[in-house]
């Protein structure tokens, strides 16, 4: 039975195609839905990201906006988790379990991150990953790998195989 907790990806105004495209096998991975808004800082062109995507852009669910207005009224129901290298929880801290519907976690550029007023709005929601304090941050492709399996995790991977398919379950006896 599907789940009812749907796994929303979005990507405020990414600028590298090579991570949209990881990001987009990783969204295939993990069932979920990726939001893209513009600006980008490419040209969202298969040529630039099936490399990247692995091929999976064709059995990917993404979504374009022109813009974050465009985002918030076509989405009206997006409680957003942010991730911001300014928070003060990490991202485990989060009981992704306890929210009701569905759940939209937010990247920023690459080069900026997701707009201080987007985070403020979202205080409460606002996480990070922890590091080494001196790294600055995480490439956002592996970011989105480790929050989106950290989700998957805590509601026990919903609709998520957990075993080998393509060459069977008991391949390595």
């Amino acid at each position: 039975m599907p789940t009812t907790k749907k796994l929303h990806i979005v990507l405020y105004e990414p600028e590298i195609a090579q991570n949209v495209g990881a990001i987009i096998r990783t969204c295939v991975a993990v069932n979920a839905k990726l939001h893209i808004i513009e600006p980008l800082g490419f040209f969202f062109d298969e040529r630039f990201i099936t490399r990247s995507s692995a091929n999976y852009i064709h059995a990917s669910d993404y979504q374009l906006y022109n813009d974050w207005q465009q985002f918030l009224t076509l989405n009206p129901e997006a409680l957003l988790y942010c991730s911001t290298r300014y928070a003060k929880q990490p991202h485990s801290a989060i009981n992704f379990a306890d929210h009701d519907g569905p759940i939209y976690i937010m990247f920023g550029r690459e080069s900026t991150g997701i707009p201080h007023e987007i985070l403020h709005d979202n205080l409460e929601r606002c996480f990070r990953i922890p590091m080494h304090p001196n790294v600055r941050s995480l490439n956002v492709a592996s970011s989105v790998g480790i929050v989106a399996y950290e989700v998957m995790r805590q509601l026990d991977y919903p609709d998520l195989s957990k075993v080998e398919i393509q060459k069977g379950a008991d391949y390595l006896k």
